[in-house]
């Protein structure tokens, strides 16, 4: 079966960009996220997880950033978006990993200081969040999985 995937990672890039950690996201549409903390955003780090995480024949959308040029070259059907001139065309488009990205930034602005050893463990709990939707459905599926 084929999936359509939205792919996104945040280089540490821009003002203020010292001791910020870069992430990559994956997100299934009308599915979940998956994201993870990466060392770097170079295409050698971020290919074994996106092959890892996504079948081949899938149709992958993602930005133009210069370290997606070599799903063009794998198994995937691969469409780009230029954010630089429009946001969408028709399916094309990232929306849904933006909005889960503007979520985390939000929620992880409160803290005002993470630790990068702990920023994993915030980052997966804003997945978390993102993914099992209210609080009521987030409990209900805690406790399924405690067996309480």
């Amino acid at each position: 079966m084929k999936a359509t995937l939205v792919v996104f990672a945040r280089a540490i890039r821009g003002r203020g960009a010292s001791g910020k950690v870069a992430v990559f996201g994956i997100l299934k549409r009308g599915g979940k996220v998956y994201t993870k903390v990466v060392g770097d955003t170079r295409t050698e780090t971020l290919m074994p997880l996106i092959i890892r995480k996504i079948a081949p024949d899938s149709v992958v959308y993602t930005d133009c950033y210069r370290s997606y040029s070599a799903l063009d070259v794998n198994h995937f059907y691969h469409e780009r978006i230029n954010h630089s001139t429009l946001f969408s065309q028709g399916k094309n488009h990232i929306n849904g990993i933006e909005n889960f990205w503007n979520q985390a930034k939000r929620v992880l602005r409160k803290y005002n200081h993470i630790p990068k050893r702990s920023f994993p463990l915030f980052l997966k709990e804003c997945e978390f969040r993102f993914n099992y939707g209210t609080p009521k459905q987030q409990l209900k599926i805690l406790k399924y999985w405690t067996q309480i």
